[in-house]
C-alpha cells in the first residue's frame, strides 16, 4: 500500500475531497467551501492508495515552527481496522519529524479517541463541540 504526500488542486487531491466529503462531512449535513479548500494549499497532504483508489487520507496543517494539526483523517468505511489509518499516523509522523516538527496536535472527534491513543496521543483539556459532534484536543511529542 503506497503512502505518499500529494499536490493541491491536483487529481489525487480531488480524490481525497470526495473521500473526506463522503465519510467526514455529507454524514453530517455538511460541505466544504472553496475558501476551507484553498487554505489547504500549503499543508502537507498525505494519501494511502491501491494503484489509483486513494484508500484513505490525512492533513498536517503547519500551527507554528514547531507543531503541526492534524486534520481530516479518514479511511473508506469498508477498510477501517485494516491498518490503513496506523500506517497513515506513521507516515504523517515520520513526515513531521523530517522536516523538524516536535509536536503533533489535533481536534480527535470522541469515538475516535481510542485509535489515536494507541500511537500515545494523549487528551487535553475538556470536551467540545466541533462540526455538530463531541471533540477532544490530543496531542503528541514526536
Amino acid at each position: 500500500m503506497p503512502l505518499k504526500q500529494i499536490i493541491h488542486g491536483g487529481s489525487d487531491y480531488k480524490k481525497m475531497v470526495a473521500l473526506r466529503a463522503k465519510m467526514l462531512r455529507t454524514p453530517l449535513g455538511l460541505s466544504f467551501s472553496k475558501l476551507e479548500l484553498d487554505k489547504e494549499e500549503n499543508d502537507l497532504l498525505i494519501a494511502a492508495f491501491d494503484e489509483d483508489e486513494m484508500l484513505g487520507c490525512c492533513i498536517l496543517t503547519k500551527v507554528d515552527e514547531h507543531i503541526l494539526r492534524l486534520r481530516q483523517m479518514a479511511v473508506k468505511d469498508n477498510l477501517q481496522g485494516k491498518g490503513i489509518g496506523a500506517a497513515i499516523i506513521l507516515f504523517g509522523e515520520n513526515l513531521a519529524r523530517d522536516k523538524g516538527y516536535k509536536k503533533i496536535t489535533m481536534h480527535a472527534r470522541n469515538s475516535a479517541i481510542g485509535f489515536y491513543e494507541k500511537f500515545e496521543y494523549k487528551v487535553i483539556g475538556n470536551e467540545f463541540e466541533e462540526v455538530k459532534l463531541p471533540h477532544h484536543i490530543m496531542e503528541k511529542m514526536l
